[in-house]
């Protein structure tokens, strides 16, 4: 269900993709109840894609709520096992400050950034080549959320920052994907990013 989420997602067939996206949150979460260990990851994901769904539909109050479980249950995820989930957490407080942005909750939304930012610089350094796009992105979208608290030099120096990180990634196909991704009527706009739940299968669901 998740993947199909995200597919017709991907294919802006937006109404389509929602229930599939809710019926994988139910799905995880009563399998996470009996295996938390085996699934909450899984639903943390699903909640992720959820909120995506939802912030595609303009239900921004339903959007951030279940981003705001995704960050909750990765944080506390990452906290036992930091090198599995930190890259997990970073993507979904990059989307909870989106969720936060289109509230018009600026400073909330600066603050989820920047704690994206935070960790995907410690995980980049370590391995720039699989988490330097990743850093760019979520500074990309600080500097959008540095712009509307009015801190220009600061937004100036997060996007240059971003752009010198492209730069140094060009010609992957990732770096050009995510180049996409930041285009819009703002530079520097915020973009979402979809996890990766993986499909749900007989033996999962036993």
């Amino acid at each position: 269900m998740a993947s199909l989420s995200a597919t017709l997602s991907a294919s802006e067939l937006y109404e389509e993709a929602l229930p599939a996206a809710r019926e994988a949150v139910e799905i995880y979460r009563y399998l996470a109840a009996s295996n938390p260990a085996r699934f909450e990851p899984k639903l943390a994901s699903a909640l992720n894609n959820f909120g995506a769904a939802l912030s595609d539909l303009l239900r921004t109050d339903e959007a951030l709520a279940a981003t705001a479980e995704a960050v909750e249950l990765r944080r506390r995820l990452a906290a036992s096992n930091p090198a599995a989930f930190d890259p997990e957490l970073a993507l979904a407080l990059n989307n909870l400050s989106v969720d936060f942005s289109n509230l018009g909750r600026r400073e909330e939304a600066l603050a989820a950034t920047a704690e994206a930012v935070a960790i995907y610089r410690r995980i980049a350094n370590a391995n720039p080549s699989a988490f330097g796009a990743d850093l760019a992105r979520a500074l990309a979208n600080m500097s959008a959320d540095l712009l509307h608290a009015r801190r220009t030099t600061a937004a100036l120096d997060a996007a240059a920052e971003a752009v010198e990180i492209y730069r140094r990634l060009s010609g992957s196909a990732r770096c050009v994907r995510l180049r996409r991704w930041t285009a819009g009527a703002h530079p520097w706009g915020h973009r979402r990013c979809l996890g990766t739940t993986p499909p749900i299968t007989p033996a999962a669901a036993r």
